[in-house]
């Protein structure tokens, strides 16, 4: 078989978006749930893997480079495992598009998956931080976690947006291509290289931050890792759950929207359906 043309990669995914909008709450809660662990297990690991290349500024390119490889881990697991995460799940607006679904059947799958990732990416955040995981490098690993939190909830809502827009873009660009695969690895290799873009580029993954924020949140309550960190007080002073919601999680989720169903969703079905 060849890869799917975008047209049949789109029908595919109008299918699949009036299936996700059908499930009940309680396969959406568990998959959810899942998928939040997925993507924590990948932010956790390439954390842990690239933290001393990316504490010093000659080999931090090399340590994004390195962190993205690993990350990409967590939408394959997504993808061939099988589970729901919000991000890719803007994609279900292909539905709407074609009145397949409606507007609350995709805010009711939206809702459920949202809070499923949280209590996903929670638990793993929990069970790390119990294991003293983050003691590795003599607490470095704890140190650079708090400055990863604390850069992420001190954006501009503005460049947070963006950054989210630019992320989700990619994000489902890859659940796009790996659709159209018709193999494992064509999979894997569709979904490989704009996470490792994105991940590379610094771009914001509101379900990624919900492994990084509150591992930084945790992390800070230790006091020898934020005197490692090296920051003051005006930066940490943002770094609580008020802080990472209102700061990060709410313009990140917003630009994160955006940039799946306007910039892939509607522009492949305009292209596609009104051309």
């Amino acid at each position: 078989m060849n890869h799917l043309k975008p047209a049949d990669i789109l029908e595919t995914l109008v299918e699949t978006g009036v299936s996700k909008a059908e499930s009940s709450w309680r396969k959406l809660l568990i998959l959810g749930i899942l998928a939040g662990a997925f993507i924590s297990f990948a932010g956790a690991s390439s954390t842990l893997a690239s933290y001393s290349m990316v504490s010093d500024p000659m080999t931090f390119g090399v340590g994004k480079a390195f962190a993205g490889v690993i990350f990409t881990g967590g939408l394959i697991f997504v993808v061939l495992a099988g589970a729901e995460l919000f991000t890719g799940n803007s994609l279900i607006s292909l539905a709407v598009y074609e009145k397949r679904i409606t507007l609350g059947q995709m805010l009711r799958n939206w809702g459920i998956v949202y809070i499923a990732n949280f209590i996903g990416s929670i638990f793993i955040v929990l069970v790390i931080s119990h294991i003293d995981m983050l003691d590795a490098g003599e607490g470095m690993l704890g140190a650079v976690t708090v400055k990863t939190a604390a850069a992420k909830v001190n954006m501009d809502f503005s460049k947070a947006l963006l950054s989210g827009l630019l992320c989700n873009w990619l994000v489902c660009l890859a659940v796009w291509c790996s659709t159209g695969a018709d193999s494992t690895i064509g999979k894997i290799f569709s979904i490989f290289f704009p996470i490792w873009i994105f991940v590379i580029s610094g771009f914001e993954h509101c379900i990624a931050n919900m492994y990084f924020i509150p591992a930084g949140i945790i992390a800070s309550y230790n006091e020898s890792y934020v005197a490692l960190s090296g920051l003051g007080q005006d930066m940490l002073a943002n770094l609580t759950w008020q802080g990472m919601f209102l700061h990060n999680m709410l313009p990140v989720t917003i630009g994160n929207l955006l940039g799946g169903v306007v910039f892939v969703a509607a522009s492949y079905w305009i292209s596609i359906k009104k051309s």
